[in-house]
């Protein structure tokens, strides 16, 4: 990863970065601040890569969470509103605005429980799959090229650090997968 910005942009290079938080607080550690600046930043553009592919594709990155969702949840591939609400971290509301955008673009089913006629399920649609396998073959293809200098050992190894990252933010903020407000 350069740590210069690309033409015209207007991001200063983590190093320049890290000396303007140091000059204004002092007690910054540099090393600690490299690592989360630079894990911030390939956030960011990595959900603007995604972004750029569930565009191609015709939906958006909160609907491939959705599908994802639905995929996740395994065979038949079906889940109420409020769980589907919980795992994205949306209020009810929110999921109810996005179902319903979804179900009119062909991606979900919603419908009534048989074994309880009050509650709703939503279900992927086979245009909803098709479109989730795609963006996972887009998103294959580039998270194999981002990540096309490290070896499998260094794969591995950063994949484990990573994940002991996130446990220890899970760990301190339990909450911390939900959204604090909502974002469509």
């Amino acid at each position: 990863m350069a740590d210069t910005p690309g033409p015209g942009a207007s991001e200063p290079s983590l190093d320049e970065q890290i000396a303007a938080y140091q000059r204004e607080f002092q007690d910054l550690d540099p090393q600690v601040e490299k690592v989360v600046s630079a894990l911030s930043r390939l956030n960011r553009r990595m959900n603007v890569a995604y972004g750029r592919q569930t565009a191609e594709l015709g939906i958006s990155n909160a609907e491939w969470e959705v599908l994802k969702a639905l995929v996740l949840a395994g065979d038949p591939y079906r889940l109420g509103p409020g769980d589907l609400a919980k795992r994205l971290g949306l209020t009810p509301a929110a999921m109810t605005h996005r179902i319903d955008r979804m179900v009119a673009e062909g991606l979900v089913t919603r419908e009534r429980d048989e074994n309880n006629r009050v509650r709703v399920i939503v279900g992927i649609t086979e245009e909803g799959r098709s479109k989730w396998l795609e963006a996972m073959r887009m998103a294959t293809v580039f998270e194999e090229e981002l990540l096309q200098d490290l070896s499998g050992e260094e794969r591995g190894r950063l994949g484990e650090m990573l994940t002991r990252l996130l446990r220890r933010v899970e760990d301190a903020q339990p909450d911390a997968g939900g959204r604090l407000s909502d974002l469509d």
